[in-house]
């Protein structure tokens, strides 16, 4: 199995205290891990690369925790997540797919179980290609005040054998939520959706 070598870490925080409403008494905060790797596949097809996911879970991992760190420390604060990876011209969407079992399980492990399906994107790209994180509630996809997305990105990433590998976590919902639905505090927790 490669091994992962990891060019370049990011950890970026925003608190939202207002969208043009009312000042909040309580921002939203959203934190965005990004970390920019060397692609083991990059520049040629391979048929077998499942098994990196594998090596991509102590990333996970550690991303999902500095995450809940920036955010407080305290896991029970975030309520919202998403996941994302720009893969460089060299590689493959599929190589981007190879985030979504080690992003995701990482995020819902370390905030205790989370039971929603965490929202995810991906897109080939060179460097300072954007990527919006869909963002949904960690315990209930139908959370509609928690539906959101925070745009990422690093100047210089990804280069062509490269893939950039994002997480994101929130505090709550968006700042002015009003368009009804599901709200969080509804939430039954049997199957992550409702």
């Amino acid at each position: 199995m490669p091994e992962v070598q990891i060019r370049k870490r990011v950890l970026l925080v925003e608190e939202i205290f207002h969208e043009g409403g009312p000042v909040a008494t309580k921002p939203q905060r959203r934190a965005a891990a990004l970390v920019v790797i060397r692609n083991p596949y990059a520049g040629s097809y391979v048929e077998k690369i499942e098994a990196f996911m594998d090596d991509l879970n102590p990333l996970g991992l550690e991303m999902a925790r500095a995450l809940v760190s920036a955010l407080g420390g305290d896991p029970k604060v975030v309520e919202g997540y998403g996941k994302g990876a720009i893969v460089g011209s060299a590689g493959e969407l599929e190589h981007g797919a190879l985030w979504h079992v080690p992003g995701g399980y990482a995020m819902r492990e370390v905030l205790g179980g989370a039971k929603a399906i965490v929202a995810s994107t991906k897109k080939v790209g060179g460097p300072g290609t954007r990527l919006d994180i869909p963002i949904t509630h960690i315990n209930a996809s139908y959370v509609r005040s928690h539906f959101d997305a925070m745009e990422v990105g690093i100047a210089d990433a990804p280069r062509a054998d490269e893939i950039l590998l994002a997480l994101v976590m929130t505090t709550g919902a968006r700042i002015h939520a009003r368009v009804g639905g599901l709200k969080a505090s509804e939430i039954k927790g049997e199957d992550g959706l409702r």
